[in-house]
């Protein structure tokens, strides 16, 4: 375990580090897509990062996770992993965000490494082959035994989605289509990109309510989440839980990516002009300081998901120790290795969980 770690850190990592973010991203799923599609291929990498060690399984919403680590939204956004993700250790994962339409995203560079502030510069845009071709794509690959799937929704980042109309229209197109396909265990509404035609429209409680008010709608017979802006005030943020809670959404996904660019280590590795939320270390202190406040707020209920800056076990271990249920990450796994997820599996069985 430990010549694995140490062959990402000191050979692969810096290897990968210099070409395109994007395109090394592209690469990874790719080759994730072809092992997963063997037996042999899930077994290797379950035997290179698969978690093996105490049960750490969780139950939430009615869901059970094998451990409760999922990928976040926003790495498999074309859900073409679902048959290999569980064995490097997670327990589910988010795919998307999906949008009803194609969408090519925004023009490149999409991706920015900010290697000493261990974050990513994320200005993707919501690319997504659209809500038709996930669903066909998972229907017929189906997903890995032991990873629960779910799926982040979003508006497709076009001018024709920039109205209060458009894009309420846009959501509940996916979010039924979703449904009468019965894809999924759960659902994020994605109220929270900031990197979308017309910003984030629905982080204003007025504009989420008319959001939510049309999708309930909608018959849905799992557990709804909300991914969550952690780049506002808490007074905005409690307004937006009080939605979530008017309409009975399950729980929250906290959070978004980080706009500060002051967030950064180094303020030489941001962009001259904002370009992209970052995502990794400069989100983590905000998100668990939200996640409690979110627990003592809205009780023991309410599931949290906690997201942002998970680069450690450390790391994974405060947010829940804030209040979250499951934490998601992507940014940890790229920085410090595909054995993050067995490390901080690890943590929690140490600690008896």
């Amino acid at each position: 375990m430990v010549l694995v770690e140490k062959t990402y850190k000191k050979a692969l990592k810096p290897m990968l580090f210099r070409f395109d973010p994007e395109a090394v991203h592209d690469v990874f799923v790719s080759l994730g897509e072809k092992f997963g599609s063997t037996p042999a291929g899930r077994q290797l990498i379950a035997a290179m990062y698969g978690y093996r060690g105490a049960d750490v399984s969780k139950t939430v919403d009615g869901i059970r996770y094998e451990t409760p680590i999922l990928l976040a939204a926003g790495f498999d956004y074309n859900g073409r992993l679902t048959q290999i993700l569980a064995s490097m250790g997670f327990g589910g994962v988010e795919v998307g965000s999906v949008t009803a339409y194609p969408c090519e995203g925004n023009e490149p560079p999409r991706l920015k490494r900010a290697i000493e502030s261990k974050s990513l510069v994320v200005y993707k845009g919501l690319r997504n082959e659209g809500v038709d071709r996930i669903i066909e794509r998972i229907q017929r690959r189906g997903v890995q035994q032991g990873l629960v799937l779910g799926i982040s929704i979003a508006m497709t980042n076009a001018e024709s989605s920039a109205t209060l109309q458009g894009a309420v229209s846009d959501y509940y197109t996916s979010f039924k289509k979703l449904n009468d396909a019965n894809i999924g265990d759960y659902y994020t509404i994605n109220i929270s990109c900031p990197n979308v035609y017309g910003g984030e429209s629905f982080t204003d409680p007025d504009r989420l309510h008319t959001l939510l008010s049309r999708l309930s709608d909608v018959e849905c017979q799992v557990p709804r989440y909300a991914k969550m802006p952690i780049s506002i005030e808490w007074g905005q943020f409690r307004q937006l839980l009080n939605v979530l809670k008017e309409f009975d959404f399950d729980g929250a996904v906290v959070g978004n990516l980080q706009k500060d660019y002051d967030e950064l280590d180094i303020p030489d590795e941001a962009p001259a002009e904002y370009r992209g939320g970052l995502s990794g270390k400069p989100c983590r202190d905000r998100s668990t300081e939200l996640i409690k406040k979110t627990r003592d707020y809205c009780g023991p209920d309410f599931t949290i998901m906690g997201c942002g800056g998970v680069m450690s076990p450390e790391d994974a271990l405060a947010k829940f120790d804030a209040g979250a249920d499951l934490i998601q990450l992507i940014s940890g796994m790229i920085f410090e290795g595909p054995h993050l997820m067995r490390d901080i599996a690890g943590a929690l069985a140490e600690r008896g969980q």
